[in-house]
């Protein structure tokens, strides 16, 4: 598992199709040694508080093998890692594989997963494909947030470990799926359980699993 990009980006104005708002979804690669702190990237910035930073949300994680898997689908070159506004683009870390409450290691620091991201059109707007937010959570590839458990320095190029692996067992693909495509009630009762999980995603998985 390696960390192949850190892409960090202020919140700016934007304006698409007559909508205006702000966003830090535009991220650039930068070279490292770049801090990563309890609220995330030295130099990085959110715009939507509820939906993006705070504790449990520190870092945005996505995985060069989902560029791969857009460039097919969507016949598109042009990418360059930071486009879907991750922080971090890893490789070797995929959905299907990796649990919430994950521990890994990249460089100094530690980092927890979390919970999958939830797309909105800001992630359209910046592709230019209306509607691809849909695209991009019925395809399951949602990447992961991340908690920062230790602060350190992290640099593209490092080896990122798996320190500890959550004994609960759910990925980040099931945990998505579960909530946000096929609606697992079975999944749900044992996803609320995960303290790892963000409280928000837990939240809404005792109300899923509540459910007669």
């Amino acid at each position: 598992m390696k960390l192949l990009s850190v892409n960090i980006g202020q919140p700016q104005p934007l304006n698409h199709a007559g909508r205006s708002y702000r966003s830090g979804i535009h991220k650039l690669p930068v070279a490292g040694p770049v801090p990563l702190r309890a609220a995330g990237l030295l130099g990085d910035g959110q715009a939507d508080r509820k939906a993006h930073g705070g504790p449990h949300r520190a870092v945005y994680c996505y995985g060069r093998e989902n560029y791969d898997f857009w460039a097919e689908r969507l016949g598109r070159e042009d990418y360059r890692f930071g486009l879907f506004g991750e922080n971090l683009t890893t490789l070797g870390l995929t959905e299907d594989e990796i649990r919430i409450g994950d521990i890994l290691g990249i460089g100094g620091a530690q980092i927890q997963v979390s919970q999958p991201r939830v797309p909105c059109y800001k992630l359209a707007d910046k592709l230019g494909i209306p509607g691809f937010e849909k695209t991009f959570l019925a395809a399951n590839r949602p990447g992961f947030y991340a908690r920062v458990l230790v602060p350190g320095a992290v640099t593209a190029g490092e080896a990122i470990k798996l320190l500890q692996r959550d004994p609960a067992g759910i990925t980040v693909a099931e945990i998505n799926a579960a909530l946000h495509l096929d609606k697992d009630r079975h999944i749900a009762q044992r996803a609320a359980r995960i303290k790892a999980l963000s409280p928000e995603w837990r939240r809404a998985f005792e109300k899923l699993a509540g459910k007669s």
